[in-house]
């Protein structure tokens, strides 16, 4: 399936590009151009990342109150 229809860049390429060391976006931008045009498939791309990597696209954020 195409997720860079600007760059006709699938979601194929995207794990490949995973499985070579790729963990970012901006990893995907240098190595194939993914969000480089229009930019509306950076989530998409996100999220290939995320599930191959088997982590989360949204970190949690823990609250930790200074002491009164």
């Amino acid at each position: 399936m195409y997720v860079c229809i600007c760059n006709g860049i699938t979601d194929k390429q995207i794990r490949r590009a995973a499985s070579a060391g790729a963990s970012s976006v901006r990893d995907l931008q240098s190595e194939l151009g993914v969000a480089a045009g229009c930019g509306s498939c950076h989530e998409h791309a996100a999220k290939i990342l995320a599930e191959h990597h088997g982590t989360s696209l949204f970190e949690p954020v823990i609250y930790h109150p200074s002491p009164a």
